[in-house]
């Protein structure tokens, strides 16, 4: 008897109807799974096949075909354990599949026959939902991820009999219900706060204006200065996010298999810090079954890469489409798969190889040979893409034992969304616009006008420090921003001021 189940699997960050066929025939007993199965997918006929005699079930004797359409693209994973049994207990009429046409399926299954949790579950229930799909049925440790989408009933199921006794009507499952409301504001608190950093405050300063604005940050200094206690709380004073940045960013962790156990939703800005060993791959993204990256597991929030200069050159290199795509797209042979990476780029390093050129306390042996070999490991181009370096100095033993906190992120955080407000107001015309370090060329001095003392500062600034051209517009930019947190329209000579001392690197002869 032939038997349909519906299923999903994810390409990317999205999802696909998966429908199985199960024909239980007769003739020679053999198993024979169609549709581009992969190794994972082939090996679970063992898998199904114990599950069913250990929950009770009898296996088919004859010949039994298993088909996975659409034929023609790969499916990947033991998602399918789950639907595959069920179909094959339904074509033996062990069950009723009445129920079967209005239910999608996801799972897979331990010999046991206890249903495990799987990747992708978020992204597979929404196209469940938009197919049409009255419900879904998916292993229970799974459960909060399927509940936050709306209109679609989730009945989460913890062994391979459960979900055949339901299915039967033999057995009431309560759908899993879940207030989005309330599990979005639960999880959008951040554990660090810039209250917990003393002095700094030029850094701090700086971190804010590049918040503003959307800019790139570099953060030199001695080892020991909190550079990365700084970059860590970066996410606490970025804009909250919203709803659909939290689903977007949601789906990425989902497929990547991420989420802490009984996570419903990712509601807080990303912070992602790979170590500076890690490959191209791991970086973007890859593998034989293309997983996302690291850029793509910090969307919508921070990518933290300490030690810039560890980084093998060819790994920083490759990142530099993404930063101005704000995607990547890996391309094999049978198929390609785009994952976004929207973030904020912050990183850090050490003045040379010592770490100690800029510690007045501590003495520099590095050779200014050794020192340049250390700076050039970042190349020029990609330098371009971060609008703003700033020094992180050594803090004093009276500004570490002082008892007054730092000022709090929420403090900080209003300020940087209403010079947010202020942009998204002045580009709304602008496509592909929404922030100052995205600024288009062509308007940049029609939207960055200054008084005729600041023009004079630049020109001397150019002048005297040999700034390059593009060290002029990124000048330019985070004045705009300096400007948009003080609410003035027109930039002025301290505006301008500030935004040449966030140009350390060129200020100091980069090479």
């Amino acid at each position: 008897m032939l038997s349909q189940v519906n299923s999903g699997a994810v390409v990317g960050i999205e999802a696909y109807p998966v429908e199985i066929e199960v024909n239980a025939g007769h003739g020679e007993p053999k198993v024979v799974i169609v549709g581009l199965p992969d190794a994972a997918v082939k090996e679970s006929s063992d898998r199904v096949w114990t599950a069913l005699i250990n929950s009770g079930f009898r296996p088919p004797m004859g010949r039994t075909t298993i088909n996975l359409a659409p034929a023609d693209m790969k499916k990947e994973g033991p998602s399918f354990d789950l639907p595959i049994a069920l179909g094959i207990i339904a074509a033996l009429d062990d069950m009723s599949a009445d129920l079967l046409p209005r239910i999608g399926i996801v799972g897979e299954l331990a010999l046991s026959g206890a249903v495990r949790k799987v990747r992708g579950i978020l992204p597979i229930t929404i196209m469940a939902r938009d197919a049409g799909l009255k419900a879904i049925m998916v292993p229970a440790e799974n459960a909060e991820e399927a509940g936050v989408v709306d209109g679609i009933k989730v009945f989460p199921v913890k062994t391979l009999r459960e979900a055949a006794d339901f299915l039967n009507q033999d057995l009431k499952i309560a759908p899993y219900e879940l207030d989005i409301k309330s599990v979005f504001e639960a999880n959008s608190l951040y554990e660090d706060d810039f209250a917990d950093v003393k002095g700094q405050e030029f850094a701090k300063r700086a971190i804010e204006v590049g918040i503003s604005g959307g800019h790139n940050l570099l953060l030199l200094g001695p080892p020991g200065t909190g550079k990365s206690m700084l970059a860590k709380r970066i996410p606490s004073i970025l804009p909250n996010m919203t709803l659909d940045e939290a689903l977007e960013t949601t789906k990425i962790h989902s497929i990547c298999g991420s989420l802490k156990s009984h996570q419903a939703l990712v509601a807080t800005r990303p912070f992602h810090s790979p170590h500076h060993t890690i490959s191209d791959a791991g970086l973007l993204g890859g593998g034989t079954n293309p997983m996302p990256g690291a850029v793509s597991l910090a969307h919508n929030g921070v990518l933290f890469l300490d030690e810039l200069p560890e980084f093998q050159r060819s790994v920083l290199e490759v990142m530099r489409q993404p930063l101005e795509d704000g995607a990547v797209t890996i391309a094999r042979a049978a198929a390609s798969v785009t994952y976004p990476c929207r973030f904020m780029l912050v990183a850090a390093m050490n003045p040379c190889p010592c770490g100690y050129q800029t510690d007045p306390k501590r003495e520099c042996r590095c050779s200014p040979t050794q020192i340049a070999r250390y700076r050039s490991k970042i190349s020029g181009p990609l330098l371009d893409r971060i609008d703003i370096h700033v020094e992180v100095p050594a803090i004093d033993y009276e500004q570490l034992t002082k008892l007054e906190k730092g000022e709090p992120s929420s403090k900080v955080r209003k300020r940087v969304v209403r010079a947010r407000e202020i942009q998204q107001e002045r580009y709304k015309n602008q496509p592909g616009t929404h922030c100052n370090a995205n600024m288009r060329s062509k308007i940049l001095h029609q939207i960055c006008t200054m008084e005729s003392d600041a023009e004079q500062i630049l020109r001397a600034a150019m002048s005297d420090l040999n700034f390059s051209a593009r060290a002029y517009d990124r000048i330019l930019k985070v004045a705009r921003t300096i400007a948009d947190l003080a609410e003035s329209e027109t930039i002025h000579s301290h505006h301008i001021s500030e935004a040449i001392q966030y140009r350390t690197l060129d200020r100091q002869l980069w090479v």
